[in-house]
């Protein structure tokens, strides 16, 4: 389903409800993310060296930056090249 399809089949206030009970209960990828930073965050505080800083699951989580685009392109665009993919751009 796509997002304009939800909006014409769900009222303001089932969104508003939702984004509420997400606020309180969240769901989704980048809980998923937070739940294996906590087990990465462990093991590696188990782990450290005495007297190291201690690690947060948010220092395992993947940040997302909406502006690298070009660099995200670039990225894949070398990733075909070496794997001797063609550039159909």
């Amino acid at each position: 389903m796509t997002v304009g399809e939800m909006l014409a089949k769900i009222s303001s206030r089932e969104l508003t409800e939702w984004m509420i009970f997400y606020g309180y209960e969240p769901f989704g990828y980048e809980i998923g993310l937070y739940g294996h930073g906590i087990v990465a965050s462990t093991l590696a505080n188990i782990h450290r060296k005495k007297g190291a800083k201690a690690t947060n699951p948010e220092d395992f989580i993947p940040k997302h930056r909406e502006n690298d685009i070009e660099q995200t392109i670039g990225f894949v665009a070398s990733l075909n090249q070496t794997v001797g993919g063609k550039d159909l751009r």
